[in-house]
């Protein structure tokens, strides 16, 4: 680790602590060069798959859109903003347990579909309105059967 102030390559660690929730490490720091004391913290990088979408192409996977997407699904619906977050971090979770470098696109909306039939069953539908392009009142029909179907497990 290099001395933020002098730029030497010579540090030492004094002291190392990890965070309460045990994600992070808190290291305080000396430079041989200079004796400044600084801090450093190191944590997990996790990469995300790259999302293949119907066209072939690629992109990164988008956590904004991925709330966004959420977010019109439940607009003005009485879910809590917590359930929100947590319905994203399993979503997240389970595509990091993937273990993949790429997730097919429609997987992810299925997976979206999936978590929003959880919290709302309106948001489920504005959702699968627009994920399977519904083209009349016979799509709606369906989903809101599927929705009413008990579901097996």
């Amino acid at each position: 680790m290099k001395c933020p102030f002098c730029k030497s390559d010579e540090t030492q660690v004094i002291d190392s602590r990890e965070s309460d929730n045990g994600d992070t490490i808190r290291r305080r720091r000396k430079c041989v060069s200079c004796s400044k004391r600084f801090t450093t913290y190191e944590t997990v990088e996790l990469r995300m798959p790259q999302v293949v979408k119907q066209d072939g192409s690629r992109a990164e996977f988008d956590l904004v859109k991925l709330r966004t997407s959420f977010m019109r699904a439940l607009h003005k619906r009485p879910v809590p903003t917590q359930l929100v977050d947590e319905a994203i971090g399993a979503l997240t979770q389970e595509l990091l347990a993937l273990g993949e470098r790429e997730v097919l696109a429609r997987r992810v909306g299925e997976m979206v579909m999936r978590e929003l039939k959880k919290l709302d069953e309106v948001a489920y539908i504005r959702f699968a309105s627009v994920y399977r392009s519904f083209q009349g009142v016979d799509d709606f029909t369906d989903v809101i059967k599927e929705v009413r179907r008990p579901s097996r497990k």
